[in-house]
């Protein structure tokens, strides 16, 4: 209540509210926010479901051990859908408090993108986003994959109390991205999840997070452009699989261009897949592993 104190103070109070209050057939009215179409069979529903936890991987560990307190940061101040492409040749090594290695972890490619990705169709369609604890994510990189600007806030370094302010804006935003700056404690996330649920927003966990109702990893990223070993990136393909629990306990995938060839790059000639067809279809994860 808070943070709708806030709002109201600055005069926002008409514009930004917990979807439980808005009215049948009012903007913010609905149970499931869209998502772009080549996504939609990822999400129970087709989309975005008020009151659920949506968290979008960004690293995984190496040799199948543990990931760190520090895993998922970013390797450098690069931002932006092509600044995936470094992010996701960096390997580090996790450090424990004690100073010793802790886990050896691997930073997913396209994880911003893919996260950006998510939030455009909502933003497009009248929702209020919100992104806490990524201070390398820029507003052009946001713009070139379609979220609304006027409808996205930043809050880039939250502080030690980031919980607190998660939750304020939980309060107030359809939708809000956290990025932990360590390992969670699951009380302090169930907490976060209740206030989701109980102010129907959506709260999507960038990185490592317990308890989540639906996963998204990126992977498997192919760019193309330059196959001949000269020339411009034009666009990238990539895997995306969702795995969560419930109704979304069977894992599937779909593949995608993130960044798309038609978007602010000229198309490419002819050495791509078409972006429509069986890049848009979704399949099991077992069938697919066997084909493969």
């Amino acid at each position: 209540m808070a943070a709708l104190q806030l709002v109201r103070e600055a005069g926002l109070g008409d514009l930004v509210r917990p979807g439980s209050e808005h009215a049948p057939g009012e903007l913010g009215s609905q149970r499931v926010l869209p998502v772009r179409p080549e996504l939609r069979p990822l999400f129970p529903g087709g989309g975005l479901r008020r009151g659920s936890v949506i968290a979008v991987a960004t690293a995984a560990p190496l040799s199948g051990q543990s990931v760190g307190p520090l895993a998922g940061r970013s390797a450098g101040p690069a931002s932006g859908p092509f600044a995936d492409r470094a992010a996701g040749a960096f390997a580090g090594r996790a450090v424990g408090r004690s100073g010793e290695r802790a886990a050896e972890v691997v930073v997913r490619p396209a994880a911003t993108s893919l996260l950006l990705s998510v939030l455009a169709e909502a933003s497009k369609a009248g929702s209020w986003c919100a992104i806490v604890g990524v201070p390398t994510l820029g507003a052009g990189a946001a713009a070139e994959l379609g979220v609304a600007l006027d409808r996205l806030a930043f809050v880039p370094n939250p502080g030690p109390e980031w919980p607190t302010v998660v939750a304020a804006l939980l309060d107030g935003f359809d939708i809000v991205v956290a990025s932990a700056p360590g390992t969670i404690a699951p009380a302090i996330a169930g907490r976060l999840a209740a206030r989701a649920r109980q102010r129907g927003a959506v709260l999507m966990p960038y990185g490592a997070w317990p308890a989540v109702d639906l996963t998204l990893d990126a992977s498997d990223p192919a760019w193309h452009g330059i196959e001949t070993g000269r020339g411009r990136l034009r666009g990238r393909q990539l895997t995306v699989t969702a795995r969560g629990r419930g109704a979304a306990s069977a894992p599937r995938l779909t593949h995608l261009w993130l960044p798309q060839p038609s978007g602010i790059l000229p198309p490419p000639s002819g050495e791509l897949r078409p972006a429509s067809g069986d890049l848009a279809t979704v399949h099991h994860l077992r069938a697919h592993e066997e084909a493969g």
